[in-house]
């Protein structure tokens, strides 16, 4: 059985990485950093919109900044079908 993360992979995902800082509710000059990280499509990354639209909705620290970095795993050049089976005693 395929990993559903293996397949998303090919599918065109990469690992994407958020930084995301946000203030405290109780404290709003004290800034807090929480890092997200999931696979996601780039340049339109709709797995993070869809987490930062959660955070808003249900969170009661606001948002100040989010740094985002990606990285596609697969590339295609790096996956290619192989013919035979080798077996090794």
């Amino acid at each position: 059985m395929v990993s559903k993360e293996f397949l998303r992979q090919i599918e065109g995902y990469g690992l994407t990485t958020a930084q995301i800082l946000y203030r405290i509710p109780d404290h709003p000059g004290v800034l807090q950093t929480y890092l997200w990280q999931e696979y996601d499509l780039a340049p339109r990354f709709p797995v993070l919109h869809d987490f930062l639209a959660f955070w808003e909705r249900e969170l009661d620290g606001p948002l100040h900044s989010v740094r985002v970095s990606h990285s596609c795993l697969i590339k295609p050049a790096e996956f290619r079908a192989v013919n035979g089976v080798l077996t090794l005693h």
